[in-house]
């Protein structure tokens, strides 16, 4: 086994060396022993793109004989960090330059101030950033970690990777030539130890786990075998989620509108769930039954099938949420990602997999470096999917050994929602405002979002309907001090945590309450406009409406702001108020920010630098919070 990581830290002090105190700040009796690895990769990842990125970087790893562990961030014992001689952190960036969720623990622990500047002296590592330069906080966690290590005391092998999904060949473009230099770094001067061979990159690695197929169906109804129970200690979660009867899907868009959006309540009586005002439910959605069937015939699958799921590896977990046994159909169905657009790895594998020397050539050329901008044209812009991709290659796709399974379809992740409603309005239900994703490609198919699809299928009138979903803190908080003002700004379904907030500001007495909403046309998708004018005509809103296109010239929540700026001064400085936004991340955040720096200066007085100083302030004392997605 080549020894990594030892290079310059031979000229440092140890962990438990002249930089002991290290130890007891992570919480770590100095007599503890910890375990060590040769190579770490831990990921915070949001949609799987940094997780998949990480287990390529396994698999390399493991091509060159080196001992390898990936995991989540948030499920690494952070107090062990000190004792990892090589780490690689490979993070994506969401929102406004928030971390991941599954990173926000440790995000949190990594920042505290009580750790001392020699708590990773014995850590070298790398960091590989996964954005998107049309955000102006562009990897800004990769960034923000990268400096934070430094400051920790850890050596850093490369300058931090910026991956961009701007980039007309994705993140792979900076990813490919970074990856070369990380391991021209981790294992000197050769791409290879001299004793050790590389294997080759055409013959499949091992799967992670195998299948043991059942002679006998098991005797358990197919409810039991794919929903977890719900557990009376805890309240539900993403291992055991509730399934709360869907009350009611009603579109709330005018016919002739563009979009379909959908105002969806549940019914969570006796589910243990409480939420607040800027909490967010996830719902965790299937494959169409018409997938769920093509993907079976193309890869030869026997739905009715029943299995159990081995690891191959020692302190290798199998997917918590899976039932064991488990059905194929519920296997597809409820947690394979077959709509989801693939990546590069999906076409390496295949490759690997494919007897067809004609189909097996172009997926080469699809998983090499070489070969990503024609990849980038066959599959990431016209969204193809990857159950599209296997009918396209079917010789490959029959072929494909049921092991592989979980190696080449990422799981199915759950889907965020703002909660729209306040348990002091609503006893008992939880509402969700959901924009029903669908587009056109150049493709035939319409590109549809799964999850707001399959709630949009779902109608209780014909049946009952019940949903797995579990409830967590959200990064909107509203004042707990009674008679603070609060502004919102939330366009279109960005509304949605506001409407809850005000519901449960109202019902405790508090009516300074400012809602800017935009749309495009008042009787198209004015949402809940009855109800924000019953509020207003009590004295317990004020509404100011931006309705874009109903004149020549496009008018939009920003301008509407500016509009209201001297009462917007008025409640911030004078009146303590909490500024709000929710929306859509890619444009309308920086548009509202720059509007209330022009607040700040022609109705406060201030300077420019002064205008960006009060508004940092704000941000900084959460004066000022976002809520926004991409």
């Amino acid at each position: 086994m080549p020894e990594v990581g030892s290079r310059s830290r031979s000229q440092r002090p140890r962990a438990g060396g002249e930089c002991c105190g290290s130890r007891q700040e992570f919480g770590v009796p100095r007599d503890q022993p910890m375990p060590s690895a040769r190579l770490l990769v831990l990921f915070g990842s949001q949609t799987g793109t940094a997780q998949d990125v990480s287990e390529r970087l396994g698999r390399e790893a493991r091509r060159r004989q080196l001992s390898c562990r990936v995991q989540a961030l948030d499920s690494y014992p952070v107090v062990n960090l000190i004792n990892e001689p090589l780490v690689i952190f490979v993070c994506a960036t969401t929102g406004q330059g928030d971390p991941p969720d599954n990173m926000k623990s440790f995000w949190r622990f990594i920042f505290r101030r009580s750790l001392p500047s020699t708590a990773l002296c014995q850590m070298d590592f790398a960091v590989l950033g996964l954005g998107d330069s049309s955000y102006t906080k562009f990897n800004f966690v990769a960034k923000k970690l990268h400096r934070r290590l430094l400051q920790l005391g850890g050596s850093a092998l490369l300058p931090v990777c910026l991956g961009d999904d701007q980039h007309e060949l994705g993140p792979d473009a900076a990813i490919d030539p970074w990856l070369q230099d990380l391991w021209e770094k981790v294992l000197g001067p050769h791409s290879v130890p001299l004793n050790l061979d590389l294997s080759p990159p055409g013959v499949p690695w091992p799967s992670r786990f195998t299948l043991q197929f059942l002679t006998d169906t098991p005797s358990s109804g197919p409810e039991e075998l794919c929903v977890a129970g719900t557990d009376p200690q805890g309240p539900p979660s993403e291992l055991q989620p509730f399934l709360a009867p869907m009350v009611s899907n009603q579109r709330v868009t005018g016919p002739s509108h563009f979009q379909d959006v959908r105002l969806i309540e549940f019914d969570i009586s006796g589910s243990g769930i409480s939420f607040s005002a800027g909490d967010v439910v996830l719902i965790q959605p299937e494959n169409t039954a018409s997938h769920v069937q093509q993907f079976c015939q193309a890869l030869g699958l026997d739905p009715e099938q029943h299995f159990t799921l081995q690891p191959r590896e020692p302190g290798v977990a199998c997917p918590a949420r899976l039932p064991q046994p488990c059905s194929m159909h519920c296997l597809v169905s409820q947690y394979l990602d077959i709509a989801s657009v693939p990546r590069r790895s999906f076409f390496e594998l295949l490759a690997c997999l494919s007897p067809h020397e004609l189909e097996r050539e172009k997926l080469r050329e699809f998983g090499s470096a070489r070969g990503q901008e024609e990849l980038c044209e066959y599959c990431t812009r016209p969204r193809r999917t990857a159950l599209e991709v296997l009918c396209d290659f079917p010789h490959t796709a029959a072929a494909v050994p049921p092991d592989y399974l979980l190696d080449l379809v990422p799981l199915i992740r759950p889907r965020a929602f703002s909660i729209a409603s306040s348990l002091r309005a609503h006893p008992s239900r939880l509402q969700i405002l959901v924009a029903v994703v669908q587009y056109q490609t150049r493709l035939r198919e319409p590109r549809r979002g799964l999850c707001s699809s399959w709630l949009a299928s779902l109608d209780p009138a014909q049946g009952p309907v019940r949903v797995p979903l579990w409830v967590r803190s959200g990064g909107l908080t509203f004042p707990k001090t009674p008679g603070v003002p609060v502004i919102m700004v939330g366009p279109g379904t960005g509304v949605a945590p506001f409407r809850a907030a005000i519901q449960e500001r109202v019902a405790q007495g508090e009516t300074e309450n400012v809602l800017f909403f935009g749309c495009r046309r008042q009787d198209q998708d004015f949402f809940w406009e009855a109800e924000w004018k019953q509020l207003q005509a009590r004295g317990c809103l004020t509404l100011v409406t931006a309705f874009s296109r109903e004149q020549e010239q496009k008018v939009y929540v920003q301008h509407r702001l500016r509009a209201f700026g001297p009462l917007v001064w008025e409640l911030l400085e004078g009146r303590g108020a909490h500024f709000y936004l929710a929306g859509n991340a890619k444009y309308m955040p920086a548009d509202v920010s720059n509007t209330l720096l022009s607040i700040f200066r022609e109705e406060g007085g201030l300077s420019g630098p002064d205008a960006a100083t009060y508004l940092a302030q704000l941000q900084r004392t959460l004066r000022f919070q976002t809520e926004t997605w991409a």
